[in-house]
């Protein structure tokens, strides 16, 4: 990757310091990035005009709904920029996803948090001064800390982005105090532009984000908050009939992915063991849990391997989930806002989703009940006005979309959505009898034709690779790959890596550390009948076999090849399991080869991680690929 030469400030008629790029602001270096790094050909609306602001050294602010592509719209300037961005964002896991995805895309990028040791902050923190990082993600009290101003004073910054911005606002949602302390970066940093990006920000909040962070004559992107594809429902239930609609809602959704928000840990549990009862599996996430769990239980949602999520608040920021079909809210939200953030996890493909809404008249006394407990008659006060427009939007007897967007200051033209209870949408189906208790709504079976049969097979057969890989590399299955990125993979075919680099969301870092692998498998599925496996055998993967049998190293065959050892160890294993290629005794210990033998007898050798589940914690999953891989070998000659 090549860099723009180091860039040079000055002073536009803003005031705000503005940096000059000729090279990087053309269209062909802007659009060159988004390719090479996010494999896509086109922008999103309003993403180019906020690249070219953020370029051009201005202050901006970006209120764009769940979905919109905010982070690319600093991610890209970051990476095109010879310079660093600080990025402030609340939660360390969403820094850590977030780092990863950059990370496999070939974008230097690093956070900074607690979680690490004093040695690899100091590390970090000496890194970034020396100009190697893109983005160095950290928390808003890691960055108002006298020290890291002062080690901040030696980066060279390119800008400042501030992430879930509506927290600086005491008129937002989700007011936080430790935000309000980053209005010192205009004092502390006066010519290092600042970037505000929310979700949901109303009016009043937009304002506060400008004064409080003196943003100077700011560029500002206001994003429609019409989710045309959303299908809002209100119902309000009792104790009795909300499990009865839930699995109403469940059971319609049965194709696709779905987040149940619950109030209350307890109320988490009780709905993963109630929708268990009634043959819905369902994962839990909430505070309580440890990191581990809290990360597994996303994962696994993530990877489709559970189609239902019930969680408390805490579960959510920064999720990017494209075929969640419904979201459902067992209580009343504590507002507008926050509620439109949440349902707006649905539907993010742009496909059809329901946002359904179960509140009960207790919920009522209970925020009210919370609001009384404030001591600040001033956030008392804020704390009423957002009780009283959630009341409203359950109350209302008007167009639910018209209701979101009226809260933000929209004035859409249209005054009927046909996409909610009130102006018509369907919603016989909450009334329509649910099953027995423990009962599954019969399915009438279907018969794919011969080419959906073989996409399905595909789709399959990638994401079990994804999970694999996911698995060995320890980050998100969607790190790897994004399921809309599966799924153009499914529809596109691509039988070369020429093919396959011209799929949305593959771009050259993906394709380079595993193209090869993706490709095998399309031909395998979609031409396996007419090419056996040693004539798919392609030329890379036939040097690979040569390096390997001429005894040299994973690490030395990924270096020479110029992929990742993760690659070689994946192309390894489809060649013993082939019979193209020996598993080596120095590639593993005997005894830790008998271990994964006898397991791979007991459990089978087709997931992987039921086996790493049932073996030492000190055995990788890259052994247990290749001994797998042999097994499966040694069973078909059986």
């Amino acid at each position: 990757m090549s860099f723009a030469a180091a860039p040079t400030a000055r002073h536009g008629r803003s005031g705000a310091a503005a940096i000059q790029f000729s090279a990087v602001t053309s269209t062909t270096n802007i659009y060159g990035a988004l390719q090479r790094y996010w494999g896509y050909q086109q922008f999103r609306p309003m993403q180019e005009k906020i690249v070219r602001s953020l370029i051009g050294g201005h202050d901006t602010c970006v209120v764009m709904p769940t979905g919109g592509g905010k982070s690319l719209c600093y991610q890209l300037p970051a990476a095109l920029l010879e310079r660093t961005a600080i990025v402030i964002s609340p939660l360390i896991a969403l820094m850590q996803d977030q780092v990863a995805q950059l990370s496999q895309m070939g974008v230097p990028a690093v956070f900074l948090n607690s979680t690490l040791a004093e040695s690899a902050q100091a590390r970090i923190v000496r890194e970034a001064q020396e100009g190697k990082h893109r983005l160095v993600y950290v928390s808003p009290e890691r960055l108002v800390r006298p020290d890291t101003i002062e080690w901040l004073r030696k980066v060279p910054l390119s800008l400042f982005v501030i992430d879930e911005a509506h927290c600086i606002s005491e008129w937002g949602h989700d007011f936080r105090p430790e935000y309000r302390q980053l209005k010192s970066l205009r004092k502390d940093f006066p010519g290092v532009p600042i970037a505000a990006f929310t979700a949901s920000a109303t009016r009043h909040v937009r304002h506060d984000i400008v004064d409080q962070l003196q943003l100077r004559n700011p560029h500002k992107y206001i994003a429609s908050f019409h989710r045309p594809n959303l299908r809002y429902i209100v119902r309000q239930s009792n104790y009795k009939t909300q499990g009865d609609l839930l699995l109403r809602a469940l059971r319609r959704h049965e194709d696709g992915s779905v987040i149940v928000y619950s109030p209350t840990i307890k109320r988490v549990g009780e709905t993963v063991a109630f929708l268990k009862e009634n043959g819905i599996p369902a994962l839990p996430y909430h505070g309580r849990m440890d990191a581990a769990a809290r990360q597994a239980s996303q994962n696994r949602w993530m990877a489709n391997e559970a189609r239902v999520l019930v969680g408390t608040i805490a579960f959510g920021l920064g999720i990017n989930k494209p075929n969640v079909r419904a979201v459902v809210h067992l209580s009343l939200p504590k507002s507008v806002e926050q509620y439109y953030q949440e349902a707006g996890r649905a539907g993010r493909d742009g496909l059809p989703a329901d946002c359904i809404l179960l509140w009960q008249r207790q919920d009522v006394g209970l925020l009210a009940h919370f609001i009384g407990q404030i001591g600040d008659g001033a956030e008392k006060e804020r704390a009423w006005q957002r009780y009283h427009a959630i009341r409203a939007f359950v109350d209302a007897k008007s167009c639910r979309h018209l209701g979101i967007c009226s809260h933000f200051g929209e004035t859409p033209k249209w005054k009927s959505c046909n996409a909610c209870d009130i102006c018509g949408c369907d919603t016989g189906w909450l009334d329509a009898p649910t099953e027995q208790k423990g009962k599954k709504k019969p399915k009438r079976a279907k018969v794919p034709a011969p080419h959906d049969s073989k996409r399905l097979i595909l789709e399959n057969t990638l994401r079990d690779w994804r999970r694999n890989e996911a698995e060995r590399q320890g980050v998100p299955a969607f790190v790897i790959l994004h399921d809309s990125t599966l799924e153009n993979i499914c529809l596109a075919r691509p039988d070369s890596l020429e093919a396959l680099r011209r799929v949305a969301g593959i771009g050259e870092r993906k394709a380079a550390s595993y193209g090869e692998r993706i490709v095998q498998m399309v031909r395998l599925v979609f031409q396996g009948e007419n090419h056996p496996a040693p004539r798919l055998l392609a030329e890379s993967a036939r040097e690979t076999q040569r390096l390997l049998n001429e005894g040299r190293s994973f690490a030395d065959v990924a270096a020479i090849r110029q992929v990742t050892v993760g690659t070689i160890i994946d192309t390894a294993a489809r060649l013993i399991e082939e019979g193209l290629l020996s598993l080596r005794d120095e590639w593993l210990e005997p005894t830790r080869r008998k271990l994964i033998d006898e397991q791979c007898e007991r459990l089978g050798s087709e997931r992987l991680r039921p086996l790493k589940d049932a073996l030492p914690a000190e055995i990788t999953y890259d052994e247990i690929r290749l001994v797998a891989a042999d097994f499966r070998r040694s069973s078909q000659k059986s």
